[in-house]
């Protein structure tokens, strides 16, 4: 890379903290939640959302659980006006959710915000002004004194505000562009502001502490927390928020770690939408602590349509990555993750619904509205028969020999190769139904009848390459007196290897299903017969079984091997 000398570290580190943050191993509660989805993250989209886009994500917002939610800049726009107060006069807002709303420092702004929240029950005013180096210095080109003076002024206009109109106001700061502040400054100005607001246990303030721009590692980012949690003033009538975005792909561990260092509350967005490279990510944020068995307090239990919402509204599509919400984020194609991820449900079957530890999946994908099947596991020329296998037993409700698996497995997977394209489940089910399920064809038994002597006794009339005939020969059981009998008439070399069966649990209860291994010259060839009957679905299984014999070996004769 070229020019690296024009880039430097631009955060600045605080005073030392005890770090307690980082003895902590994970987090054990849910934080208080924000949506601003309406605010900041609609402000980030190409077309903003119109009112009735707007109505329809706070509705959805306020299903999924959020309690807080920030809708905007009333003093903006007439639209942004329009949308809070639609809210309010069609009484569209819960008694147990607050909206917040965003003013900047200065009286005509805070009075119309003031002005959109006559009537509301319950809201939050949110003020804030630049504390940033770089933003004293070029943007407002003011010294700290006048910064910090901006913040206070609007802090007082707030209040005197808060005195006129009717209704449950409490109050929210952010020094914006914190992470390039001096966290002696911050906590100056924030102390200031708190100054103002005299805030008690019963009249909670926000301190939010927003990453408006990513500059450091999360670490540095949790250590300005801490200093921040260990030095307000106030500290037990203060709400600490976060507010992280995610320029340099780090939102959910600022989040995260700034949690573990006495944060108690989240700004973001579903599936991080918002300016530049976003907001942090309130989706994986939420199911990263279900998946350490931390209640969120978030429903995400249809989260695919919680995303096919989202992306109407707001024309922005989810990474088919993203964590837990992206289309692919469960598949496993690697036939290893496959039958890895097949044998660990089997396995909590067996064993009964106890802690969640099935490998390659951090939580059940159906906790979250996915399907094993067409989430989990996918196939293509990269499957392996544990995945293949699954597919046909879960969907279909064939359970093959595990032998027979990887006949299929190789079957299924060549299709794939040479079509190059995934195989939709019952396209899957197609190859093995065609391939393997009741052939007919070159040899096929339309009668077969059974004598009790010298053991037992079959009589079976045999179609073979166009010839009708009958046979008649015994055997220790019945698939071994057909056997028999079909040798006497043919002259072919085999033997019979496995033989298994099963209800078929899936489509018709009263159907068997039957596999049937025979040998031939070392190589193995399989059959599958479905019938009412047990001992015509054995049979039928037979039968497939030597016509893929019959049609491998004649391949191999049209390919100059001897047959």
């Amino acid at each position: 890379m070229r020019n690296t000398e024009k880039y430097t570290r631009q955060f600045y580190e605080p005073p030392e903290t005890k770090s307690l943050w980082r003895k902590r191993s994970y987090i054990d509660k849910a934080p208080i939640w924000c949506s601003v989805d309406l605010r900041d993250g609609n402000q980030a989209l190409i077309t903003p959302m119109s009112l009735s886009e707007k109505l329809e994500f706070f509705s959805e917002l306020v299903k999924i659980g959020f309690r807080e939610i920030e809708i905007g800049f009333p003093a903006a726009s007439d639209t942004e006006y329009e949308f809070c107060r639609t809210l309010i006069e069609k009484n569209m807002i819960p008694d147990d959710v607050t909206i917040q709303v965003l003013t900047q420092s200065r009286e005509h702004i805070i009075k119309k915000t003031f002005d959109a929240l006559v009537g509301c029950k319950n809201a939050i005013v949110h003020l804030y002004n630049s504390t940033s180096s770089a933003q004293r210095e070029q943007v407002f080109r003011k010294s700290r004194d006048e910064i910090t003076e901006i913040a206070v002024s609007g802090a007082k206009l707030c209040e005197q505000y808060r005195r006129k109109y009717e209704g449950n106001f409490r109050f929210e700061y952010s020094p914006e562009s914190f992470t390039g502040t001096e966290p002696e400054y911050a906590l100056e100005i924030c102390n200031a502001v708190l100054d103002v607001w005299k805030p008690t246990p019963d009249d909670k303030v926000i301190i939010n502490l927003p990453v408006t721009v990513q500059l450091s590692m999360p670490h540095i980012y949790a250590e300005q927390i801490e200093y921040m949690c260990e030095n307000l003033k106030y500290r037990d009538s203060v709400i600490v928020s976060l507010h992280p975005h995610n320029d340099r792909g780090c939102a959910v561990a600022d989040a995260e770690m700034g949690l573990l260092a006495g944060a108690d509350r989240v700004e973001g967005t579903l599936f991080g939408n918002g300016e530049r490279t976003g907001n942090v990510d309130i989706v994986t944020l939420a199911l990263n602590m279900y998946s350490q068995g931390v209640e969120p307090h978030l429903d995400f239990t249809d989260l695919p349509a919680i995303s096919e919402m989202y992306s109407r509204i707001t024309g922005m599509e989810i990474y088919d990555r993203q964590p837990y919400s992206g289309k692919l984020v469960f598949a496993a194609f690697s036939g290893s993750h496959q039958d890895a991820i097949a044998k660990g449900l089997k396995y909590r079957q067996e064993t009964g619904f106890g802690v969640w530890k099935v490998p390659y999946l951090p939580i059940d994908p159906r906790d979250i509205g996915r399907e094993y099947e067409g989430d989990v596991i996918r196939i293509n020329s990269q499957s392996g028969k544990g995945g293949i296998g699954y597919i046909l037993e879960t969907r279909f409700g064939y359970d093959l020999p595990k032998k027979m698996r990887e006949s299929v497995g190789y079957l299924v997977k060549r299709i794939s190769d040479h079509a190059h394209k995934e195989l939709q489940p019952d396209e899957v089910f197609g190859i093995f139904r065609e391939n393997y399920i009741n052939i007919t064809d070159p040899i096929d038994l339309p009668s077969v009848h059974f004598k009790q002597e010298n053991g037992i006794e079959a009589i079976v009339e045999i179609v073979y390459d166009g010839h009708t005939g009958t046979a008649t020969n015994s055997g220790n059981g019945r698939l071994d007196a057909v056997s028999n009998a079909v040798k006497s008439f043919t002259k072919l070399d085999f033997s019979i290897n496995a033989y298994t069966e099963h209800a078929l649990e899936v489509g018709s209860s009263s159907q068997a299903v039957s596999y049937v291994e025979v040998k031939s010259c070392g190589k193995s060839y399989w059959g599958t017969g479905l019938h009412t009957d047990i001992i015509t679905s054995s049979i039928k299984a037979f039968v497939s079984a030597i016509n893929n014999m019959l049609k491998a070996k004649r391949n191999e004769y049209d390919h100059g091997k001897e047959w």
